[in-house]
């Protein structure tokens, strides 16, 4: 595709074999109304590019932090990995001008899609890797997380469980949490509240904080940490 020349030029790096480039950015709904597609999907890139991210940033908040602990190493890596995060990182390489959709997928505004958008750039990831090796891959991934590391270093990163705890039951459970207020205590300077989360009918966990706002956020981060086995570290 000659249009993915302007996108090799955005990265910097040619790719020796173009058709991995372009299978990259070859979303589903355009295989299944061009069967005769030479590249397939990009949904196995997907797979390759979630475990390459994973590692590639857990690797480097490991070496640049050696005194922070494991729970909280992990919140950090899932609070930078999460889709809105890498959509936004596919939006800084105008990444969805580039991919190829079904005409119903398009027309729905597929190519500005939040999950379209990180799969794509998950997919690119993978991409890099298998055409041009690790040390690319991990040159690229690292690029693009540079100014969060820096947040980190800085103390300006601060995880947003409700955005994390969102995308975990979208993707989970198709549905989104509910937040309830259960009490507020306390005159109206020096108020006290106490937030629910819900899925459904079955409660998640309950947070508690000075605002509706910081409640909601304890709330969440604890019903995130039950969902995924592992309760997240304080700081």
């Amino acid at each position: 595709m000659d249009s993915l020349n302007k996108l090799q030029s955005t990265l910097g790096f040619r790719f020796n074999n173009p058709a991995i480039l372009e299978q990259a950015v070859t979303h589903t709904s355009y295989i299944n109304e061009n069967p005769a597609a030479k590249a397939g999907d990009n949904e196995r890139m997907e797979f390759l590019g979630d475990s390459l991210l994973n590692f590639f940033v857990a690797e480097k908040l490991y070496l640049d932090f050696p005194d922070l602990p494991e729970g909280k190493l992990t919140e950090i890596r899932i609070s930078m990995i999460r889709q809105e995060k890498l959509a936004e990182k596919a939006l800084l390489l105008k990444l969805g001008d580039y991919l190829l959709m079904g005409r119903g997928e398009e027309s729905s505004g597929g190519k500005g899609k939040r999950n379209n958008l990180a799969d794509a750039y998950e997919a690119l990831t993978a991409a890099i890797y298998l055409d041009l090796g690790f040390e690319t891959a991990r040159a690229f991934v690292l690029s693009g997380f540079d100014a969060d590391i820096q947040a980190v270093k800085e103390g300006k990163h601060i995880p947003n469980f409700k955005a994390m705890l969102q995308e975990l039951t979208q993707a989970e459970f198709k549905t989104l949490p509910e937040y309830e207020i259960i009490e507020s205590t306390g005159p109206d300077h020096d108020k006290l509240f106490c937030v629910s989360v819900s899925l459904g009918d079955v409660l998640l966990a309950v947070g508690s904080g000075k605002t509706k706002k910081t409640a909601e956020s304890a709330a969440a981060r604890a019903a995130y940490g039950k969902l995924v086995s592992k309760p997240v570290a304080d700081s």
